[in-house]
């Protein structure tokens, strides 16, 4: 199932639950779309009451960050108290194995999706129908595996101090989500046809959503710079590398399908959280 459709399985089943407890349509909460972002991001269950539209989505994109920390959150404490009766290593694989379940996999299905459509398709409708087939080919599988190589062996070096990797878990979580949510801003989207349902997580992020969006990375670097052991430079150092990061992605998006899909998305997110390991490791 791509990163596109199962948002949109789960889309239907908010609706429907949303349409039980609350007939009449009315507007969100901040608290409801933040909700509603968790609800997608992850496989924690919520209780939305109100009716689920596309232009709640669009809303509840500016929160995708903070869904982020805590899911960061989560994972460093899973850590704290898997360390007390494994080593590290087996921690680490644990803590990874925990992540895939809470976020049922969603962007590293978008990963294998990209890598095996832009691999695999000559022309644009044929990237986007391969991205779209629920089965893993070559490309896909390489790439997943990969990454899920790489990722296990930065958090094992991070892992040497219990603190950085506590909060490398938190940056690499919400940062990666900021430099994937911000494509939104300044990216087309991009379907096979105009009536297709298949639809990204969100379409359309305004000024306030990305103001949103972007402050909530700079209070989990300020925190970093704060309480833990990195210096400002360091801090500058790696959103200088995401910022780099997010220019390829947003360049070699528009040079395979001239936009992105919901499956970028999950894919930039992959990128991005390898891509501030790597990075913490090089400056520690």
């Amino acid at each position: 199932m791509t990163w596109q459709v199962l948002p949109m399985l789960m889309l239907s089943k908010l609706s429907d639950m949303s349409a039980e407890q609350h007939t009449s349509d009315s507007t969100p909460s901040q608290l409801q779309l933040f909700l509603l972002a968790l609800s997608f991001l992850t496989r924690i269950p919520v209780k939305l009451n109100f009716a689920v539209s596309s232009q709640a989505l669009n809303q509840a994109s500016r929160y995708f960050a903070l869904v982020g920390v805590i899911l960061g959150a989560l994972l460093a404490l899973s850590f704290l108290l898997l360390s007390w009766l494994f080593p590290a290593a087996i921690a680490v694989a644990l803590v990874m194995a925990f992540s895939l379940i809470i976020t049922g996999a969603l962007h590293e299905d978008g990963l294998a999706d990209v890598w095996d459509g832009f691999g695999g398709g000559w022309h644009v409708a044929d990237k986007l129908s391969i991205m779209k087939d629920s089965r893993l080919g070559t490309y896909g599988a390489a790439a997943l595996v990969m990454a899920l190589l790489i990722k296990y062996q930065t958090l094992v070096a991070l892992s040497e101090v219990t603190s950085t990797v506590i909060i490398a878990l938190v940056l690499g979580q919400s940062l990666s989500r900021v430099v994937a949510t911000s494509l939104i801003a300044d990216m087309d989207y991009v379907s096979q046809d105009a009536t297709s349902k298949v639809k990204p997580i969100a379409m359309h992020l305004s000024t306030q959503s990305y103001q949103i969006l972007l402050a909530t990375g700079g209070a989990v670097l300020a925190i970093a710079w704060l309480f833990f052991s990195f210096t400002l430079g360091q801090l500058l150092i790696l959103v200088s590398v995401l910022f780099v990061t997010r220019l390829l992605l947003k360049r070699w998006f528009e040079k395979q399908l001239s936009g992105y899909t919901g499956d970028c998305l999950g894919s930039a997110q992959q990128v991005s959280e390898l891509v501030t390991y790597l990075c913490l490791v090089s400056l520690l």
